[in-house]
């Protein structure tokens, strides 16, 4: 994500990237009702575009692309608000959001377009927060809108998915992104893997992750993982049909991103991701596939 603001300080143009799991796992339920996460996340070049300018009255946004329901429920004008609250600044700002991220897609859509519209109106306003409570506001927001802060495409995150350790980003690589007709609310997901566990008795157990486990692809693959996907698969089997699918073609990952309901797969070179999208348009129909590649 990058904000480019003219140089009065008037207008910014701002891309919001989508981003994957390559290692989601969910960890204990706090009384709060959110659950305690340890998850690898990755950007991808897939992006969102904001575009931001000062003037009129109050905060007013419009969107293209996707039908996001009402305008005030929107993480673009709860951020705004946000923003005022924290600096104590009335915001007067016009904002146009072109949607290219799936939205209930497991992608992170909403939770960028939030971190990119505090990061630029911080900017507008001669940054008047640093990141520490850049970050602090992102948390308050939702599980995913702090890593779009951190300055790095790769970071392993835990608790809510506020903490973060940025890391050096992997080579970039090749990215197929596959959606199905439909999404997966992420209240549903988290009930879905409840009852699993308490059917199950599964849990997330002990882990360790030493550096060099997330020093390459090659070492990402043997770790990369998604507690939702066993009983989102059982609920949804296409979804366990596409992975199988994406993983024929040669994927080196192929996992759930986030609660879903998108999968993506990681390739070697393009070449390999393209041949795999040619395959999945002949074997799976009612899925719109995204190629792209993860950010670096």
């Amino acid at each position: 994500m990058s904000a480019a603001p003219d140089r009065s300080g008037e207008a910014a143009v701002v891309r919001a990237p989508a981003k994957v799991n390559l290692i989601l796992r969910v960890l204990a339920r706090e009384e709060s009702g959110y659950h305690q996460i340890e998850t690898l996340f990755c950007a991808l070049e897939l992006a969102d575009t904001l575009e931001l300018r000062r003037g009129g009255d109050g905060i007013r946004l419009q969107v293209e692309g996707a039908e996001l329901g009402p305008v005030e429920d929107n993480l673009v004008v709860r951020a705004a608000r946000a923003f005022e609250r924290a600096t104590g600044r009335r915001v007067h700002v016009s904002i146009r959001l072109r949607k290219e991220i799936p939205a209930g897609a497991g992608l992170g859509g909403g939770s960028s377009d939030a971190a990119a519209t505090l990061d630029a109106l911080n900017e507008m306003h001669g940054r008047p927060l640093d990141d520490a409570a850049l970050v602090d506001l992102a948390a308050e927001l939702g599980s995913d809108v702090a890593f779009f802060l951190c300055r790095s495409p790769l970071a392993l995150a835990w608790g809510r998915g506020e903490r973060l350790l940025p890391l050096p980003p992997l080579p970039r690589a090749p990215v197929l992104v596959v959606v199905p007709g439909f999404a997966i609310p992420t209240p549903d997901a988290y009930r879905d893997l409840a009852a699993y566990r308490a059917e199950t008795r599964a849990r997330a157990g002990a882990a360790v992750i030493p550096p060099g486990a997330l020093a390459s692809w090659d070492a990402v693959a043997r770790a990369a993982t998604n507690d939702f996907e066993p009983p989102t698969f059982r609920r949804f089997p296409e979804l366990a049909g596409l992975k199988d699918l994406l993983l024929e073609a040669g994927a080196r990952i192929a996992l759930l991103s986030g609660s879903g309901s998108a999968l993506f797969g990681i390739f070697a070179d393009e070449k390999q991701r393209d041949d795999a999208a040619a395959s999945l348009e002949a074997r799976a129909g009612g899925v719109r596939l995204i190629r792209t590649a993860t950010a670096g």
